[in-house]
C-alpha cells in the first residue's frame, strides 16, 4: 500500500511530535505559574490574586471591613473571592492547556 494522507506517522516522527508537545506543555505550565487572576467580593472589600496554577499570591482586605468586627461577613467574602479566583484560574488554565490536550489525540493519526 502506498503512504497517503491516512498513513500513520513513523516512530521517529511520533517521538518528535511527543517531545514537541511535552516542551509546549512545560512552557504553558510555566506561563500559568506567572499569570495572575484577580477576584473580589463585597464591592472590592476583599481581593484575591491567584496564579494559573491555583496558588494564592495575595489577599487584600479593606481595613474598614476588619474594623466593623463582622467576622462572618469577612469569612463569607473571603470564601467568595477565593472560590471565584480558583474558578477564573481554572478557566485560564483550560484555555491555555486545552489546545495542547487536543494534540495528544491527533498524534496517533486516527483509529
Amino acid at each position: 500500500m502506498s503512504k497517503g494522507k491516512g498513513s500513520r506517522p513513523s516512530g521517529k516522527d511520533l517521538m518528535s511530535q511527543m517531545q514537541n508537545l511535552q516542551e509546549r506543555l512545560v512552557k504553558a505550565q510555566n506561563d500559568l505559574a506567572s499569570e495572575m487572576v484577580e477576584a473580589s467580593a463585597g464591592g472590592g472589600a476583599v481581593l484575591v490574586r491567584m496564579s494559573g496554577t491555583q496558588e494564592c499570591h495575595q489577599v487584600v482586605i479593606d481595613p474598614a471591613l476588619v474594623e466593623s468586627g463582622d467576622v462572618e461577613m469577612l469569612q463569607d467574602l473571603l470564601m467568595l473571592a477565593i472560590n471565584q479566583a480558583i474558578h477564573d484560574s481554572q478557566v485560564m488554565a483550560a484555555r491555555r492547556l486545552g489546545p495542547l490536550a487536543g494534540g495528544v489525540g491527533a498524534l496517533g493519526g486516527g483509529v
